[in-house]
Order: C-alpha cells, then structure tokens, then sequence
C-alpha cells in the first residue's frame, strides 16, 4: 500500500502536465470538500469495520483459518484507507496543486499505519477458533 501511495506520487512529479486535465476552480473546490469530507467519515467507518471484522472473525463458524480470516479483514481495511490517498491523486488530475495531493497522501499513510497488522489480534482470532473447535469435538 505504502509502494503505490509512494509510486502515484512519482508519477504526479515526472508528468505533471500530461496528468492535468484542470478543471474550473469553483468546481474543485466543492469536489475537493467532498472528499475531504468523505475522507474524515472513512477513518472512523474503516475502524468500526475492522473492530466488527475482527469480532466476526473470532465467533462466526467456518472452515477457514485464522490466517485466511485475518488476511481478509486486513486486505478490506486497507483498500478502504488506500482509496483516502488515491483522492489526492484525482484531485491532483483535476487540476489541484502538490499540497492537496501530499494532505491526501499523508492521510492515507496515516490510515496504513494505523491499521496495519497486529499479531495480538491475530492470536485472539486463532485463540478463539482453536476453542471453538475444541468444543465441536
């Protein structure tokens, strides 16, 4: 996630201008508060789901592991977190300056970290599964 936050922040840097299609600065800034908006419900949303993923995880009865169940609720937080930077890159193509798409950026890595893998979760997830099982048998 952090590679391609880093990889479409290269891209805006070498081809500004092929990027750019500029559009009227009136309507950028109506899109650009959207997004900013939808940006700050994204963070907390992403946290209430992947809190509910992770009790789901534990109790919801399956044949997949803990491993599967974990990699899954990371995969979707993460998208969710990444698509707060992708906004900086469509408001960059828009026609907004470097800053709009380094506050963007920088909110999407702030979301990467703060929902990055966590082994104690992990371990809940297989610790709850291993006596779920147990008690099936």
């Amino acid at each position: 996630m952090l590679l391609s936050v880093l990889g479409y922040n290269l891209a805006c840097h070498l081809w500004a201008t092929e990027l750019r299609i500029g559009i009227d600065e009136a309507q950028r800034v109506l899109i650009r508060s959207v997004l900013y908006g939808l940006a700050i419900l994204l963070f907390p949303l992403t946290n209430l789901l992947r809190h509910i993923l992770l009790r789901l995880n534990q109790t919801m009865p399956g044949p997949k592991t803990a491993r599967q169940r974990y990699l899954l609720t990371i995969i979707i937080t993460q998208v969710l977190i990444e698509v707060v930077s992708l906004f900086g890159l469509a408001m960059f193509i828009l026609g907004d300056g470097f800053n709009t798409l380094y506050i963007f950026s920088c909110m999407g890595v702030l979301g990467i970290f703060l929902h990055k893998p966590n082994s104690a979760e992990y371990l809940a997830i297989a610790a709850a599964l291993s006596i779920e099982n147990r008690q099936a048998t």
